[in-house]
């Protein structure tokens, strides 16, 4: 195991080069080239002004030179190892150094701020959906195989099939137009994570003179209901399909069969053999869960107006952030990878059976 482990370690530089050098090339290759909107933004300036500012923004990005040299230059500055410079430019030779993310070329700050203030509510929304997920998932296959034919089996069938095929933008415009606005139900707000007035909110809901009050904590829950049900339908409904075969399956097997002749109820055959052994798919599955939920709350931050990776990579995109988009491509690119080693590392220690010596 550790040696495969070490193997898959290292293949990750090579497929972390892959995908960059995919994503630079296409914002490279755009019309305009990477620059074009720093160069939009001065508007209406003087021509010498303007000139003055293009010669820093090549000197400092190096816009002026050719795609390769751009793309070696921003794997040298990520890179622990590489040409190391001085706080002027000058060259210090080939060595060990500190990653350098950059800085963002229309925020004028170190991308890994921009990034450090972007990922917790992303981070945050995928920690509180990914529960849901696999909690409605397990849970629902569970009763659905064991009721199979039944009423609960043949209508959550087909409600997931349904959510399954639901996408998320449409959902999310669904939920904002009928469940937030106020010219129908009004029930959750349009948009962020927490009320303008949060910081001065009791942690805890409470009652006063003046009536109630939700806290903290009730008005987290409301601001996030939406985004977070948006974000897990259509992960739950596979899983739950998923989850109600392979239980079907385990039933039918040799162990669980052997065990209802010893006279083992149908209720501990279902938790005890049969339980351990049907939740082996949802591990591996587990390795495009969470890229996936990432990938979602791209379009999910951006229709509940959050302020996370998936908006931030949205803005960067649309102004030509080099810096940004390439720094956010890496984050999303290692947890993708280590999400894949984790759902193999998972599978081996969840079936002994599977050994990748």
């Amino acid at each position: 195991m550790l040696s495969y482990i070490i193997r898959r370690l290292l293949l990750m530089f090579p497929t972390l080069i892959g995908v960059t050098v995919i994503v630079f090339t296409v914002m490279a290759s755009a019309k305009g080239g990477i620059g074009a909107a720093l160069r939009s933004a001065e508007g209406n300036m003087r021509a010498e002004d303007r000139k003055k500012i293009e010669a820093y923004l090549n000197k400092r990005y190096g816009l002026d030179k050719p795609k390769v040299v751009q793309y070696f230059r921003w794997l040298n500055q990520v890179s622990p190892v590489g040409f190391k410079k001085d706080d002027e430019g000058n060259s210090q030779g080939f060595g060990f150094k500190a990653p350098d993310l950059g800085e963002s070329f229309l925020r004028r700050q170190p991308v890994i701020r921009v990034i450090g203030e972007a990922l917790p509510p992303t981070l945050f929304l995928n920690l509180l959906s990914i529960p849901v997920v696999y909690g409605i998932a397990i849970l629902s296959g569970i009763y659905a195989a064991r009721y199979r034919g039944h009423a609960f089996d043949v209508t959550t069938g087909a409600l997931f099939l349904g959510l399954w095929s639901i996408p998320t933008m449409w959902s999310g415009v669904m939920m904002v137009g009928f469940l937030s606005s106020v010219d129908y139900l009004h029930w959750f707000p349009t948009g962020g994570m927490h009320d303008t007035l949060s910081a001065y909110m009791r942690f805890l809901p409470s009652f006063a003179v003046d009536g109630f009050h939700r806290g903290w904590l009730l008005d987290s829950i409301w601001h996030l209901a939406l985004p977070v049900t948006c974000l897990s339908i259509g992960s739950f409904a596979f899983l739950s399909k998923l989850m109600r075969s392979s239980v079907l399956e385990n039933l039918q097997a040799d162990f669980a069969r052997t065990a209802r002749a010893k006279g083992v109820s149908d209720r501990n055959v279902l938790l005890r053999h049969v339980l351990s052994n049907s939740v082996i798919p949802l591990i591996t599955v587990a390795a495009t869960i969470l890229p996936g939920l990432l990938g979602g709350s791209v379009i999910v931050e951006s229709i509940f107006s959050i302020n996370g990776m998936g908006k931030l990579m949205i803005d960067a995109i649309y102004t030509r952030d080099q810096e940004l988009v390439m720094s956010e491509t890496l984050v999303v690119g290692i947890v993708s990878l280590f999400s894949l080693l984790l759902a193999d590392v998972l599978y081996a220690l969840a079936d002994p059976r599977v050994s990748y010596e």
